[in-house]
């Protein structure tokens, strides 16, 4: 493709767009699906060829809307109106009210806190554009930035937008993007690779998920840009096997992409040449650790090894390899089109730009969000969210999956950033945010995620492998209440060995949500805890 082929698809689908007087989109999300969204808009598709309105009425297949809670979900109009909790039988009533009064009985408000506080960078698609037609991404800027970065800027300039703007690793390590991307462009070798790294495998996570099945082409965008910086031909997406959607559209994006020529050699009539392949992950949670799921790659079972060396100097093959997640990528094109100084400014100092959350747990509005670095906990909780079901208070939320803790409601005006969850014995991971009530027993929320870590912990490592299941059977005594005293000692003396012992991520944070939970909520663990008779009745002399 050449650069002005790609304006004319723009421009012929954008007037395409406006030969319709009424716009349907309906969610077709995995969200949504589950709950019949496919027959949502079959039903409606009928009932627009039934009336002859197919030259006046589009009905589009949509991504992730935000609001799971209400779903199915179908918008009407740009947004002029949002229909919540849609069924094939509302097809009628729904038609019939785009030249009339809504229908009232399904709106769903949009003026609420949910959608006016958020900001959204990585999720500007969603809802918005058919993630299974590419024709609809170009129309909406993509692959504008790629356009822009192969012909106006050489590799290092499009390196120093990413380092201006301040972006940090969405995966869970925050770790600078740009040093990420100069390490390996300055790394020696003719050949390097690009891993999207697409292994979701937090319990309550589905942010990756939800950007994969509705804007696939922003990933491969942000990826093609990435092997332009640091000199690669070839990436791979790892995407977890349970995804079936998100591969399926991925699938089509790739097609789509090499038949434009916006993947493949010589693209946009430059040297570049850049391919991407998918690999799926068999389940292995372990394997979202980089050096795990390089093995996996080159076939090898998913255990991490040692670092140094890193993957930047030697990676896939022992090549070097640039190895992100899907919303850092998803962050690329934004930045190339607008600026690093434009991202920089939104966010914190040392936190900048955006973070995409999935809310879940005890909260009323479960769903995908995307809010700025620094907002705080209440905000999100309480403005967001929707607050707490029923007549219930809220206890905890958990942040970083099971490599994330427990944070007491005592810090709801904290701001959210990298450094601030850190500071209460948190991190910000990969994004899910579990909302805990009274009603919730903190040993069992810290028993579980120990349990997952003990269960997907490759075996690798004595401390990780025999650790986790020492851990867990301590707790299982503490819930059952049958520990003494000198359990909860040895409980936190585990924590503490496994953290600083083992060879991986997964180890060295597994013990987070029991450390956290003994940190703000130790009376619940005393209150499990039995002191025989004897030993209580023993005054010190």
């Amino acid at each position: 493709m050449m650069p002005e082929e790609l304006q004319e698809i723009a421009t012929i689908e954008q007037v395409s767009e406006q030969q319709f007087q009424s716009r349907i989109y309906v969610c077709v999300a995995a969200g949504c699906l589950s709950s019949q969204s496919d027959q949502v808009k079959e039903a409606l598709d009928k009932e627009i060829a039934r009336r002859g309105l197919e030259k006046w009425c589009q009905v589009k297949g949509v991504g992730c809307m935000g609001l799971c809670a209400a779903g199915p979900l179908v918008s009407v109009n740009g947004g002029e109106y949002l229909y919540q909790s849609a069924t094939p039988a509302d097809a009628l009533d729904l038609v019939e009210s785009l030249n009339d009064t809504p229908v009232k009985r399904l709106l769903c408000a949009t003026n609420i806190p949910f959608f006016q506080r958020q900001k959204k960078i990585v999720l500007e698609n969603c809802g918005k554009i058919d993630p299974e037609r590419i024709e609809d991404y170009i129309a909406n800027e993509g692959y504008t930035a790629l356009l822009h970065a192969l012909t106006e800027m050489n590799p290092s300039a499009v390196i120093e937008q990413v380092v201006q703007s301040g972006l940090r690793g969405r995966g869970g390590a925050g770790f600078p993007t740009g040093l990420k991307w100069t390490t390996v462009a300055k790394a020696l070798g003719g050949q390097k690779y690009v891993i999207c790294n697409a292994d979701e495998g937090d319990p309550g996570a589905f942010m990756d998920r939800s950007v994969l099945e509705s804007d696939p082409h922003r990933i491969l965008e942000g990826m093609a840009i990435a092997a332009y910086a640091i000199g690669a031909n070839q990436g791979f997406i790892y995407v977890r096997a349970e995804y079936p959607l998100a591969i399926k559209r991925l699938k089509i994006a790739i097609r789509q992409a090499e038949r434009l020529g916006l993947l493949g050699s010589a693209i946009f009539g430059t040297r570049f040449n850049f391919h991407i392949d998918i690999r799926l992950g068999a389940g292995a949670f372990v394997c979202g650790e980089e050096t795990a799921l390089i093995a996996s790659i080159e076939g090898k079972r998913g255990t991490p090894r040692p670092r140094p060396p890193y993957p930047a100097e030697y990676g896939l093959w022992g090549l070097p390899t640039l190895i992100n997640n899907v919303e850092t990528f998803a962050n690329i094109t934004p930045i190339i089109r607008k600026g690093g100084a434009w991202f920089a400014e939104i966010g914190t100092e040392k936190s900048k730009g955006t973070k995409v959350f999935a809310l879940a747990g005890q909260i009323n509005n479960t769903g995908l969000i995307e809010v700025p670095m620094g907002i705080s906990l209440r905000d999100i909780i309480f403005e967001i969210g929707g607050g707490i079901p029923g007549d219930h208070s809220l206890k905890a939320i958990q942040t970083g999956g099971p490599s994330g803790g427990c944070i007491p409601n005592s810090y709801l005006d904290m701001s959210v950033d990298y450094d601030s969850l850190a500071q209460v014995g948190s991190i910000m991971g990969s994004g899910g945010m579990i909302v805990i009530d009274e009603t919730s027993s903190l040993i069992d929320v810290a028993k579980f995620f120990i349990e997952f870590c003990m269960t997907e912990s490759c075996g690798k490592c004595v401390p990780c492998r025999v650790g986790t299941k020492q851990i867990y059977q301590i707790l299982t005594k503490i819930a059952d209440g049958m520990a003494k005293p000198d359990d909860l000692t040895l409980l936190e003396e585990l924590c503490e060995l496994v953290r600083n012992t083992s060879l991986c991520g997964l180890g060295q944070s597994a013990t987070n949500p029991v450390m956290s939970t003994l940190r703000y909520f130790r009376e619940d663990y005393l209150a499990h805890i039995r002191v025989d008779e004897q030993e209580s009745s023993e005054v010190p002399e």
